[in-house]
C-alpha cells in the first residue's frame, strides 16, 4: 500500500509539475488575462485530481504501481500535450534516457544491432571497431543468454539493456551460430560505442562526393566536416537527407553554415514566451564553390528540413525528391523530477525567405498526421515566398523539391522478401559454403542458388512469384544479395556502399548536378549585383 501511495504521489506530482510548467509558459506576457487564466488552470487541476481520486478508489481492478504509471505516463500527460500539437511530448525515465543517448551520439556497451526474428534475438550486424566486431560476432548469430540470463521471451530492448553497462566491465554473451554444433561464448568488455549520423560518405563517382546524414545529434556537423575534408576538392556534392527525422537545431545550423555565405540567415524561430531568434552562418563555406543536390523524401523532417530550406532559399542547392514531412515546430526539452522530461513546442521556425513549412494538424488524428499524409494538390492556398534569385517557393506542407523524383513503389515480391528476411538469411547460407571477396558479383549461378534457397528455407517457402515478377526486380535483388553478403563479410559500411551504388534515386540526384551548377552560378551573380549597389 505504501509503494502504491508513493507511486501515486510521484505520478500526480509529475503531472502537476507538467501542468505548472505549461501553465507558466502559457501565462507569461498575458497582461490583464493572467489572473483569469490562473483561475482556469486552478479549476482544471482540481477537476483532474478529483477524477483521479475517483478512479483510484473505485476502479474495478486494483490501481497497482504499473497501472498508475500507465494512466499518468501513457494517458493523462501525453493526452494533454497531444491536444496542443503532434510534437509536444512527455518522456518517462526510460524514454528520456534513450532520447539523451540518441542526442549524445554514443553509449556504453558492446556495439551490435539486434532484432527479433522467429521468437529469437538475432544479431543484424556488429558495428565496426566495437568489442562485438573485434570478438568475431557475426550477423545471424542468435543471442541465447547474457551473463547467464536466458533471452527467451525477451524483446530486443530488454536484451540491449543487458548488453549495456559501464565502460570496462565484462559481459558474457552466449550465441548460437548456424553450422556450429555447440553454442559460442564471448567474454566482451564494454566500451564507448559511437553512433554516427553520417553513416556513409564516399565519392559516388570521380569528383562527386556523397554524404548520407541519418539524423542530427551532437556530433553531426563535425562528421560532415570530416567527410568534406576527406573528399578534398570535389566538382559536386550530393547530400542525402532521405528518412532523416531531424534532431538538434544547433547542428542543423552548424551543418548549413558549411555551405552558405558568412552572414546569411539559416533559420529564424518565433514564439510567444521567449524572444525571437535568428541564426546565421558565422563562418560560411569560405570560397569553396561546387554544385550541391540535396536528396529528400516524405520522411525528411524537422532539422533536415531546416537544412533543405536554407540551401533552397539561398539558391545554394537543388532540392530533389519528394515533398518533405512538414514539421516547423521547435520543442524545448525541460527536465522534470525522477529523470523525466517534457518536450514542449515553444517556437515556430521559418526558413530564410520567411516560410513556415509546418503542415496543418487541426482536426487530424496522430495516426493520420504521421502515416496518412497527402502532399498539397496545388499551391493555391499556400504562402508564396521568393528565393534570393527570385524563384518562387511555397510555405506550409513541407519543402517542395525543385525536381520531383518519386520513391519507387515496392512490388509484392519485394515486400515478401523483406518481411521473410530472405537476403539476411541467404547470406548466412551462402557464406557457409562460399568465400566472398570484394570482387564478388551476383552472377547467374548465385541467382539460381538464391531461387533454390527460397524454395527450401523454412522462412521463405511461402514466397510465391513468377519469372516475370522476379525479372522485374532482378537488379534490386542482386543489389540486396550483394549488400547483405558484404555487410556480413566486410562490415555495415561496405553493405551501405553497395546499396548506394545501386540506388536509382541517388543516380538521378547525380544527374541533376548540372542544374545545381546553373543555380549556384545564378545565385553568385545575384550576390555580386547586390554587392555593387
Amino acid at each position: 500500500m505504501a509503494l502504491r501511495t508513493r507511486r501515486a504521489a510521484f505520478s500526480a506530482t509529475v503531472f502537476l509539475a507538467t501542468c505548472a510548467l505549461a501553465g507558466s509558459l502559457v501565462n507569461q506576457r498575458v497582461g490583464a488575462q493572467q489572473a483569469t487564466d490562473e483561475n482556469k488552470v486552478r479549476d482544471s487541476l482540481k477537476s483532474f485530481t478529483s477524477a483521479y481520486a475517483v478512479v483510484e478508489q473505485n476502479y474495478a481492478d486494483p490501481m497497482t504501481g504499473e497501472r498508475i504509471d500507465k494512466a499518468i505516463y501513457d494517458g493523462a500527460i501525453p493526452g494533454m500535450l497531444h491536444t496542443l500539437d503532434p510534437h509536444s511530448n512527455f518522456y518517462d525515465p526510460k524514454a528520456y534516457a534513450q532520447m539523451r543517448e540518441d542526442q549524445h551520439g554514443k553509449y556504453y556497451g558492446v556495439g551490435m544491432q539486434i532484432q527479433p526474428q522467429n521468437n529469437k534475438i538475432v544479431v543484424v550486424a556488429p558495428f565496426e571497431g566495437t568489442p562485438a566486431y573485434k570478438a568475431g560476432i557475426r550477423p545471424g548469430d542468435v543471442i541465447v543468454s547474457v551473463d547467464g540470463k536466458s533471452t527467451e521471451g525477451m524483446d530486443s530492448a530488454a536484451v540491449a539493456s543487458l548488453l549495456k553497462g559501464a565502460r570496462g566491465t565484462h559481459v558474457a554473451v552466449v550465441m548460437a551460430r548456424e553450422g556450429s554444433e555447440k553454442n559460442l561464448t564471448f567474454d566482451l568488455v564494454r566500451d564507448e560505442i559511437p553512433r554516427y549520423s553520417v553513416d556513409l560518405a564516399f565519392q559516388i563517382k570521380p569528383g562527386v562526393g556523397y554524404i548520407h546524414v541519418s539524423s542530427f545529434m551532437e556530433t553531426t556537423s563535425h562528421e560532415v566536416a570530416d567527410a568534406l575534408e576527406k573528399f578534398g576538392k570535389v566538382d559536386g556534392l550530393v547530400i542525402d537527407l532521405r528518412g532523416n527525422p531531424g534532431g538538434l537545431l544547433k547542428e542543423a545550423v552548424a551543418m548549413s553554415d558549411k555551405f552558405l555565405q558568412k552572414g546569411q540567415i539559416v533559420v529564424s524561430q518565433k514564439g510567444r514566451a521567449f524572444p525571437d531568434e535568428v541564426y546565421r552562418a558565422t563562418r560560411g563555406e569560405q570560397g569553396k564553390s561546387y554544385p550541391i543536390v540535396v536528396l529528400v523524401n516524405r520522411n525528411t523532417a524537422s532539422a533536415a528540413e531546416i537544412v533543405s530550406g536554407a540551401l533552397q532559399d539561398h539558391d545554394r542547392a537543388l532540392i530533389v525528391g519528394e515533398t518533405t514531412f512538414g514539421k516547423g515546430l521547435v520543442q524545448t526539452v525541460s527536465t522534470l523530477s525522477e529523470n523525466t522530461g517534457l518536450a514542449l513546442t515553444t517556437y515556430h521556425y521559418y526558413t530564410p525567405s520567411g516560410r513556415l513549412i509546418q503542415r496543418n494538424y487541426d482536426n487530424v488524428s496522430l495516426y493520420d498526421y504521421y502515416y496518412v499524409r497527402d502532399t498539397p494538390k496545388d499551391n493555391a492556398n499556400r504562402e508564396v515566398k521568393l528565393t534570393d534569385s527570385g524563384r518562387t517557393v511555397y510555405g506550409g506542407g513541407g519543402i517542395t523539391p525543385d525536381e520531383k523524383v518519386e520513391t519507387p513503389k515496392s512490388t509484392h515480391l519485394q515486400d515478401q522478401l523483406l518481411i521473410g528476411y530472405a537476403f539476411f538469411n541467404y547470406s548466412k547460407h551462402y557464406l557457409a559454403n562460399h568465400p566472398v571477396t570484394k570482387e564478388f558479383t551476383v552472377d547467374d549461378a548465385v541467382i539460381a542458388d538464391f531461387k533454390g534457397f527460397l524454395k527450401s528455407a523454412p522462412s521463405t517457402q511461402n514466397i510465391t512469384y513468377s519469372d516475370a515478377d522476379f525479372d522485374a526486380v532482378k537488379d534490386w535483388i542482386k543489389a540486396n544479395i550483394k549488400a547483405e553478403l558484404f555487410t556480413s563479410q566486410f562490415g555495415q559500411t561496405e553493405g551501405l556502399h553497395v546499396r548506394a551504388d545501386w540506388d536509382p534515386m541517388i543516380q538521378k540526384a547525380v544527374g541533376y548536378l548540372p542544374q545545381a551548377q546553373a543555380l549556384a552560378d545564378k545565385a553568385a551573380n545575384v550576390q555580386k549585383q547586390a554587392a555593387l549597389r
